[in-house]
């Protein structure tokens, strides 16, 4: 009886065998067919990135003409979607390699926009000056001079950038066309609320501390770099946080955000609003269906299945609704 039960289990497990056989070759050939995939997509986004890198760089190192420019931030904004259509397949370092490669063509195009301006602010500043020294020549001998009331600061225009430098305690605005395509330099603020409506190509905001910035849609990225305790309203194609803690960002993105070095981050879907936002999101070519303002990656946690303890969805409760 135990022979004859042996011969009838005999078949039963060699056809179970087959079949995990079968399913180990099915999947580790869908595993070659993925990882060919990968290969494919890796190889064909390393050489777009780079003849389009190329070219960039060659339109910023040749003759300066705002028509060559507008060529150079045009094909800046296509390698900016090439890369934001390739973060879910590109590794860490990769995705980092091609941000550093987009911000140094993004600070070279600034720099020649820069050039291209006229430099109307040195004869501005002298003009101030003489008025200063008048009025200090016509006073009478002795008498006091009156102090003048404080004003907000006029937006900072030097070659570092164009922005608000230095300031405290103080609301701050730029409007239009002075935003328009612009690389808007936010720095060393403390206390301040800056609103910005328009349109601008980039924005920087380093070293900030308790401060609220509202910001218009921006073309191409948003890069926040040592602040601490401030609240930020702002749409970009790509937006990366170095070096920040305790950050409140109210988010429109159309690839990821990055984080890197931060902590006590949390993001909202973006809900700030003014008169003449849609024509700017028109004119931003942002694509305002898409937002993937829940989708980051920390590039210092790179353990799969676990949250990131250093970034957090902010409850809707706490969600700031009207800003002005």
């Amino acid at each position: 009886m135990g022979s004859q039960r042996d011969l009838v289990l005999v078949p039963e497990r060699l056809q179970r065998r087959e079949q995990e056989r079968q399913l180990e070759v099915g999947r580790r050939k869908q595993q070659r067919q993925d990882q060919e995939v990968e290969e494919e997509k890796n190889e064909y986004f390393a050489a777009a990135f780079s003849r389009e890198q190329a070219a960039v760089q060659q339109i910023l190192e040749g003759e300066e003409s705002p028509e060559r420019l507008e060529e150079a931030a045009a094909r800046l904004q296509g390698l900016q979607k090439l890369l934001n259509d390739s973060v879910l397949f590109l590794t860490p370092y990769k995705l980092r390699q091609g941000q550093e490669a987009l911000a140094r063509l993004q600070a070279l195009l600034a720099e020649r926009r820069q050039a291209l301006q006229p430099k109307k602010r040195f004869a501005f500043k002298t003009r101030r000056k003489d008025a200063a020294a008048a009025t200090q020549v016509d006073a009478a001998p002795g008498a006091p001079v009156a102090e003048a009331a404080p004003a907000p600061p006029p937006p900072l225009k030097e070659e570092r950038g164009f922005g608000f430098s230095n300031v405290e305690s103080q609301v701050l605005e730029m409007r239009g066309e002075d935003l328009h395509q612009r690389d808007v330099l936010l720095t060393e603020l403390s206390n301040c609320t800056v609103r910005l409506y328009g349109n601008p190509n980039t924005v920087r905001l380093t070293r900030a501390r308790r401060c609220t910035v509202l910001c218009g849609p921006v073309s191409t990225s948003v890069f926040l770099e040592d602040c601490s305790d401030c609240v930020l309203a702002v749409a970009c194609q790509q937006l990366r946080i170095h070096t920040t803690k305790n950050t409140r960002i109210f988010l429109q993105v159309t690839s990821r955000a990055i984080v890197e070095d931060s902590s006590g981050i949390q993001f909202a879907p973006y809900n700030w609003t003014y008169p003449g936002l849609d024509e700017d999101f028109e004119g931003s070519g942002l694509n305002r269906s898409k937002n993937n303002w829940n989708d980051v990656a920390d590039f210092n946690w790179l353990a799969r299945g676990v949250a990131s303890p250093n970034w957090s969805i902010l409850p809707e409760a706490e969600r700031i609704i009207q800003w002005d």
